[in-house]
């Protein structure tokens, strides 16, 4: 690294590689090695390939000077371009989506950003999707650019160059695994093609969450709608498929559930002393999950991709996570509800189905609400009071689709939820919660009355 640098730019990589000694003892056997790329100047990976993105638009002539970078981020790409912009004179416009944390949306604004908030829970085509709308934006906007992180292979040579390197000189090439959460791919993709091209027994492990794509397309190579549904772990995962995920190199996939990896976040803050986000907890948690693939002589390199700063209103806030109910706590869980019965399986109706024939399936299933899916994918829900006061406004509702007078879809929970959360998040806005148990691949849906029975 250079004694000192002329722009904040040439701080980027380098970046240290840690033991991880608490968490593993008497787990793991292997040695097991943190690459902090929160130290980097944006405090997360993401700043190695926003850099390699605009310097390869400059020369290809795609970004011009005094031009707009515009991009669908969860925050952290975005602050990658957001510091090299102001380095080198552009101006930012981001999208991201409502799931994303508060921290980093105004972090994106704190360099001067425009952020624009969008919905998570749609199709990736649709038109309020973040996608979407920054695939908008640039065509309205004259001289702008879109990064677009998830397609340009600049993401996934920028580790290639530099994070894979790194990794092999830090670790005098004794690396003999590389485990890393997925999203756009290029952190996993590039570095690992890299570490295989110097050693090609090297394993490279992708971290994947429920809810997401990836695993099933790489063991079958089946898209399946049927995997995608609302998730709260960020970072890692995604509803299609990046040209960055490059499936040749990325050995296999292990899913990690959303409160484990939340769970694990603060662990390592907790036992290491390392202030790492969401994504280093999904990748820590996937670790232990495949810790008998991992003998005593393996080198396993681990990815804790940014910074727990940008966690604060969420896995690092106790009402956050009591809510979410990843608190441990004891008593009575959504898994003793289902075991007893007195919750069911999931039952949905097609959007397209008209509202008459929603309702005729509540009334033959005595549903009090149902779910909407649209090409597999839960898209809202339907109560027996909102429809009833939709046919009494407008009797010629029931004729239209169901998706016409929908209601937002039911939150998903872990079946390890204790029964007392279900409760308060059980509301008259919000009549149902959907558990998932991931054991079983199986989705029940629990209702007021089903809590009711157990608590009174």
């Amino acid at each position: 690294m250079k004694k000192t640098c002329d722009t904040i730019l040439d701080a980027i990589g380098h970046t240290p590689m840690v033991r991880i000694n608490a968490i593993t003892k008497g787990v793991v056997s292997a040695t097991v090695l943190a690459k902090l790329e929160t130290f980097n100047p944006g405090n997360s990976i993401k700043d190695r390939m926003a850099v390699k993105m605009i310097e390869d638009a400059e020369r290809a002539g795609l970004l011009k000077p005094g031009g707009t970078i515009i991009e669908g981020t969860s925050g952290n790409t975005g602050m990658g371009l957001a510091i090299a912009a102001v380095v080198k004179g552009y101006k930012c416009i981001f999208t991201t989506t409502d799931k994303q944390s508060k921290e980093k949306a105004d972090a994106l604004k704190a360099f001067g950003a425009d952020v624009i908030v969008c919905p998570t829970n749609v199709d990736p085509e649709d038109p309020r999707s973040y996608y979407s709308v920054s695939s908008r934006l640039v065509k309205e906007i004259p001289n702008s650019w879109k990064a677009n992180q998830y397609d340009n292979l600049s993401n996934s040579q920028a580790h290639y160059e530099q994070t894979g390197p790194e990794i092999w000189e830090q670790t005098d090439g004794t690396i003999t695994h590389l485990v890393a959460g997925v999203g756009t791919g290029g952190t996993i993709s590039g570095t690992g093609r890299y570490l295989k091209e110097r050693n090609p027994k090297i394993k490279v492990w992708g971290i994947d969450t429920y809810g997401s794509v990836f695993k099933k397309y790489k063991e079958t190579g089946i898209f399946d709608k049927n995997e995608i549904y609302p998730y709260i772990t960020e970072g890692i995962g995604e509803d299609f498929l990046p040209k960055n995920v490059d499936f040749g190199v990325i050995d296999a996939f292990e899913k990690v559930t959303d409160r484990d990896a939340a769970v694990m976040t603060r662990r390592i803050a907790r036992e290491e002393g390392i202030f790492a986000g969401n994504s280093a907890g999904s990748a820590m948690a996937g670790l232990l999950q495949l810790k008998d693939h991992f003998t005593k002589d393996d080198v396993v390199v681990v990815i804790f991709h940014d910074h727990g700063s940008r966690y604060l209103g969420k896995m690092f806030n106790d009402d956050w996570m009591r809510e979410k109910g990843f608190l441990e706590k004891s008593g009575m869980t959504a898994r003793d509800l289902v075991a007893s019965g007195m919750s069911g399986e999931l039952f949905s109706v097609d959007a397209e189905e008209s509202v008459d024939a929603a309702a005729r399936v509540m009334s033959d299933h005595d549903f009090s609400q149902i779910s909407i899916r649209r090409d597999g994918r839960l898209v809202g829900s339907l109560n027996e009071q909102h429809l009833y006061s939709q046919l009494v406004r407008n009797p010629d509702v029931k004729l239209q689709p169901v998706e016409a007078i929908m209601q937002p879809a039911f939150p998903f929970v872990d079946i390890t939820t204790p029964i007392d959360l279900l409760a308060r998040m059980i509301t008259p806005e919000n009549p149902a919660v959907l558990v998932r148990d991931f054991k079983s691949d199986k989705t029940f849906i629990i209702t007021r009355s089903d809590v009711f029975r157990v608590l009174f």
